[in-house]
Parts: structure tokens; sequence; C-alpha cells
């Protein structure tokens, strides 16, 4: 790697973008154990609606990380599934998961550190 390999045009910026929309990795990782229908994926997931799941899942199918299979024998049956390419990125995303598990709790001090009340001026800096 070059040491230019976080400036503009680059391939690493690419996949830190692929990984920075806060809904790729989880959906991502919910599909990890097979093919799920969306109803099946919000359910795992929590907390999404249906309108940024279906965004999410029309993103990653566009960077050709999930795929979108359509049931003949139900019109609205669909599934989607990891693509060989999307399984790629489970290990990154489980390496972050395990770096978030370890140092959690030393970010969270940090963000409770900054945004404690001023002792000059008794103000949250938040």
């Amino acid at each position: 790697m070059t040491t230019d390999a976080f400036l503009a045009d680059c391939r690493a910026r690419l996949a830190f973008d692929l990984l920075s929309n806060t809904w790729n990795a989880v959906v991502l990782w919910a599909l990890r154990d097979g093919p799920r229908r969306p109803v099946e994926l919000r359910e795992r997931i929590g907390g999404i609606s249906s309108k940024v799941l279906t965004e999410t899942l029309r993103r990653l199918q566009f960077n050709g990380l999930v795929d979108r299979q359509a049931h003949p024998d139900a019109s609205s049956r669909v599934e989607y599934q990891l693509t060989a390419l999307g399984r790629t990125l489970l290990a990154p995303i489980d390496a972050v998961g395990a770096w978030a598990f370890e140092y959690g709790d030393e970010v969270m001090a940090a963000q409770e550190a900054a945004c404690a009340p001023d002792p000059q001026s008794a103000r949250s800096t938040c």
C-alpha cells in the first residue's frame, strides 16, 4: 500500500465509503447466515425503517455486495443474499466489531469526558 492510500480517488476510500454508512455493515452482517426476506431483515436488525432498508439493499446491490432474488411462484416474495464479494466484507466487519467490543468503553468514557461541564464556565461542551 502506498502512503497515499487514503487520498482522493483511491480504492481504500471506496472501502471506507462502503462501511461508513451506518446501515451497510449492519445489513451485510444480518445476511451472513443466508438469504433473508426484507421483513426478516427488519426484525433481525431492529431500528431500521422499511424505506432505509430498501435504500440500503439497493445500494449494496448496486455495489455488487448483495443479490436480490424474486421468486416467480409468489409475486411479492423477494429475498436478499450476500454475493461472494459481499462475503469478503464479513471479516473486516467482524474485526471492527471486535475492536468496538474491546475499546468501546474507552471511547464512551472519552465522549463523556469531552461533554463534561467545564469547571470554569459550568457549561457542558456538548
